[in-house]
């Protein structure tokens, strides 16, 4: 334990505040010192310095400025837009009271626009994913995102979850819309406190995730995308049981719910993808252009390893 420890304290500030925080209980006041570190060290540093002096990254708000459906075909999406980097900044831990962040946060609110019908950044678009993301981000940020979230709150499906295809006619929720959304009501109850229109919505979102034991089809019990199973990061939209798994834990930290017994199977599974070194690798990732890579398919994750064992501490510990 303490040579893996010892390995994910040898990193970036994104990682060791985390760890010092999560995995070793230090006093707020020496993890916060570290987090701090993050606006001018590191990938928090090397990401704030990619971005356009209007506030966004790119030139855009879910794509980057003039990139076009033939590049997106042939390279992948780009992830090195406004949406995307301030996904990254949240989840770095980039501190929302600082002044570059509230900078920052105005600056998208003034010159930022979704590609899909020039909606201000802040009011969000049409689709679910996005949405959730933006609730996520703009909590975290201090931004007033309630209308994103009454439209999320009422866009539920029939079996309790979302999806991004809804307004082409989904009738299903989806595995990867539906964490994008739980993991933004969490953020802005965590911000606003809970309200019982929201602890309802990510109630119904839980159960279409525990019902299917986190990953599998409710029909035939198989897999329902075996990428659910492969552990990646950055997960940006992408689900798999890990990121599942790992917002449970966090729901359980803020409500002090005891978690619940039907999420064993997946973390056996996360369990048994560990190394003999202690470390768990990444699986894959994902296509198309991003302003820097952290780490290296097949090789020790410290990402990965950071979420697995505070994961597996949380339901060990229970």
């Amino acid at each position: 334990m303490g040579s893996v420890i010892d390995w994910l304290l040898d990193s970036d500030p994104a990682i060791r505040w985390q760890v010092m925080r999560d995995l070793l209980d230090a006093p707020e006041e020496e993890w916060a010192a570290e987090r701090a570190r993050v606006e001018t060290e590191g990938w928090g540093a090397e990401l704030l310095s990619h971005q356009d002096p209007d506030g966004q990254w790119g030139g855009g708000a879910f794509v980057p400025a003039g990139f076009t459906w033939e590049r997106w075909q042939n390279e992948g999406q780009a992830w090195t837009s406004t949406h995307w980097a301030l996904a990254q900044l949240r989840e770095f831990g980039f501190d929302p009271d600082t002044d570059r962040a509230r900078r920052t946060v105005e600056l998208i609110g003034l010159n930022s626009k979704w590609d899909h019908d020039g909606q201000p950044f802040w009011e969000g678009e049409v689709e679910e994913c996005i949405n959730g993301r933006t609730v996520a981000d703009g909590a975290y940020f201090g931004v007033d995102v309630s209308g994103i979230v009454d439209r999320l709150v009422t866009e539920r499906l029939e079996d309790g979850g979302w999806n991004c295809e809804r307004a082409e006619g989904s009738t299903r929720s989806s595995f990867d819309t539906t964490i994008n959304v739980l993991e933004g009501l969490l953020e802005y109850e965590k911000a606003t406190g809970p309200s019982p229109e929201v602890t309802e919505a990510r109630r119904t979102g839980k159960e279409f995730l525990l019902e299917r034991s986190l990953y599998k089809r409710l029909s035939t019990g198989e897999p329902a995308d075996d990428l659910y199973l492969r552990l990646l990061h950055p997960n940006r939209a992408h689900y798999d049981i890990l990121r599942a798994l790992d917002y449970f834990r966090e729901a359980s930290r803020v409500t002090g719910a005891r978690p619940d017994q039907r999420l064993h199977e997946a973390i056996e599974i996360v369990r048994s993808r560990r190394d003999a070194d202690g470390t768990w690798p990444l699986d894959w990732t994902q296509r198309g252009e991003a302003w820097f890579q952290m780490e290296e398919v097949g090789k020790p994750s410290r990402w990965i390893t950071l979420r697995a064992m505070r994961v597996l501490r949380w339901w060990d510990g229970s």
